[in-house]
């Protein structure tokens, strides 16, 4: 079951729809209006390297763009569960970015990050063409989607195999994300991360001095992505100089605290509010 399935599985036992689908219920509430959507573009060859483009009706005058990843453990997921998400961004008046990325088993560690820091490439090459900046390019995700967001901030190598830095992020917004979960315990994230050294695949071991911002999110009712990442990155971060925003929301859990990225969902945590605060702080104006 992928994540919008797991939000919206009680609504959907609720209403009981004949062939009832959590994302198809979760998007009909999603407002159509105040963006214009482009779908399915290619960042690369691959049909998996593609993604979609919400244009504001009210840009900032800042040309802020957010660049979305979403979760499901590098396994299962989809862009286009993610409505949500491109509407709750672009409402901020952000040009927003909802990028695919390949996923196991078809790929293992690091494609999927090659994916991201691809999609990254393309969208600090093209995002001008939608009326977005690519000097205020803000890397946002959740959960696994929060991973990659953080290792292209923090492994160079990435970035620098598409000719860029991570002078390219403005900012990166990870909520719930896994920053340091070892030991492996999940058969299929052993095999995911089985291509390197354990230690080589967690965010915490590539922290360095002057990374781009970064706002971290986590709740604490999260059983799936423990809080302790965020904590034990941030102490990381500090260490090394870096002055990350912590925002620990009670009661929260690691579907929820995406959740409230949604109209009528936004009372469960101020997540969107925390982050639209975070890009008027660091947006180049």
């Amino acid at each position: 079951m992928n994540l919008v399935s797991k939000l919206l599985a009680p609504l959907c036992s609720l209403i009981a729809l004949t062939g009832c689908s959590a994302v198809d219920v979760l998007n009909f509430t999603i407002p159509k209006s105040g963006y214009t959507v482009h779908k399915d573009i290619a960042y690369g060859a691959d049909k998996s390297q593609k993604l979609d483009v919400y244009i504001p009706d009210k840009k900032r005058a800042s040309g802020c763009v957010v660049l979305f990843f979403y979760g499901g453990s590098w396994q299962t997921g989809s862009k286009d569960n993610y409505l949500f998400a491109g509407e709750a961004f672009s409402s901020l008046g952000c040009v927003t970015v909802l990028a695919e990325y390949r996923r196991y088993p078809e790929v293992k560690f690091p494609v999927f990050l090659q994916d991201s820091a691809k999609a990254l490439a393309w969208t600090h090459k093209h995002v001008g063409e939608y009326g977005g900046r690519a000097d205020n390019i803000f890397v946002v995700g959740h959960s696994a989607g929060a991973y990659n967001a953080m290792m292209l901030a923090a492994d160079a190598s990435l970035l620098k195999a598409e000719g860029g830095s991570s002078g390219w992020i403005r900012g990166v917004i990870g909520i719930a994300g896994p920053y340091d979960f070892l030991p492996f315990i999940d058969d299929k994230i052993k095999d995911i991360f089985s291509t390197v050294k354990a230690e080589d695949t967690q965010p915490v071991n590539y922290v360095h001095a002057n990374m781009p911002p970064v706002l971290m999110a986590t709740g604490t009712k999260d059983t799936e992505v423990l809080p302790r990442n965020t904590r034990l990155m941030a102490a990381k971060m500090e260490k090394f100089g870096n002055k990350p925003v912590v925002k620990i929301y009670e009661g929260a859990g690691h579907v929820g605290i995406a959740l409230s990225l949604a109209r009528g969902f936004r009372n469960k945590t101020p997540v969107l509010q925390d982050s639209a605060n975070f890009i008027a702080l660091h947006e180049k104006k």
